[in-house]
């Protein structure tokens, strides 16, 4: 084990294992650099993920989402067309990339949108519910 806390090891926090491994993946994910991305609050309590993705085109982006992972992928061409350019300097990424987010239970994509370079990703957060549920006791013997 690594020296970080262990917050869901509290015997008062069952069945919180899949959320530990959500964190994690969380965090892995939080280290990877490109594209540089913003998350954003709306007004309508959804929230709003814009990717820099200046170079792509729509048929080269992806957006899927599995379970609660959101994943945007970037695909570049084979690269023949840059290999005929003869560059001083080639400071602007040409790789691909794939960028996950872990989604709260019940949240949806709503819209994508590209535009100047940007991408913006929709999310909706659904309105919470609060169930109360009585349990019967029996009794033994």
């Amino acid at each position: 084990m690594t020296g970080r806390t262990l917050l869901f090891d509290s015997p008062f926090l069952l069945g919180f294992d899949h959320t530990r491994s959500l964190i994690e993946r969380a965090q892995r994910a939080a280290t990877e650099g490109y594209p540089p991305y913003n998350v954003e609050a709306r007004e309508d309590g959804g929230l709003r993920i814009t990717l820099a993705v200046a170079g792509f085109s729509p048929d080269q982006l992806e957006i899927q989402v599995e379970g609660e992972m959101l994943t945007v992928a970037g695909r570049r061409g084979d690269g023949a067309e840059a290999q005929d350019r003869a560059y001083l300097h080639r400071g602007i990424a040409a790789r691909g990339f794939i960028r996950t987010f872990i989604l709260a239970d019940g949240m949806i994509v709503e819209a994508a949108t590209l535009e100047h370079g940007l991408l913006h990703v929709d999310l909706a957060r659904p309105p919470s519910q609060r169930a109360v549920q009585r349990i019967p006791i029996r009794t033994g013997g």
